[in-house]
């Protein structure tokens, strides 16, 4: 009997490709950009993002290891907070790795967070026989609270609409 195929998440297609270029190119692991909001908490995790681990050059093969340097970019004052708490993120972000593998950070100031929530263009004022028709079309609604909302959804789709030509 054959087994049933199930689709696979975007997100673990995205991860397969993704992280063999990220540790390539800035030695540091999807898991770890992913969860990055546990190991700093999401006050910190909206401001801050690590950026890479560099690790330091070793000349041959039987020198002894050495931490490497995680560096998290942050915004503003984040940078203070990052910089009160780094030995507890260096230990979080060690137990995350499973081992020692971070000894220090080095805190970068750049913009982390891009805000591309656009901005709601200004409804328009409505005629009163709009207001008149959105009114009639909610009040057979029973429950006042959802004749509220509808009746506030309603005012914004006539609002961002043209008016009517008459």
């Amino acid at each position: 009997m054959a087994r049933p195929s199930y689709p696979t998440p975007i997100s673990d297609l995205a991860s397969e490709i993704l992280d063999p270029v990220l540790r390539r190119r800035a030695g540091i692991s999807i898991g770890l950009v992913q969860s990055w909001d546990e190991i700093v908490g999401a006050s910190l995790a909206d401001r801050t993002r690590p950026e890479k681990i560099v690790w330091p050059r070793r000349m041959t093969d039987d020198d002894p290891f050495e931490p490497a340097t995680l560096v998290i970019a942050c915004e503003g004052m984040a940078a203070l907070e990052v910089q009160h708490q780094t030995t507890e993120i260096l230990g979080r972000v060690n137990a995350f790795l499973g081992f020692a593998a971070i000894g220090r950070i080095r805190i970068v100031q750049k913009v982390v967070a891009v805000d591309d929530r656009r901005r709601r263009p200004a409804l328009r004022r409505l005629a009163p026989a709009e207001e008149a028709g959105i009114a009639a079309a909610v009040r057979p609604i029973e429950d006042g609270g959802l004749r509220d909302a509808l009746e506030r959804l309603g005012r914004s789709v006539a609002g961002s609409r043209k008016p009517l030509s008459r």
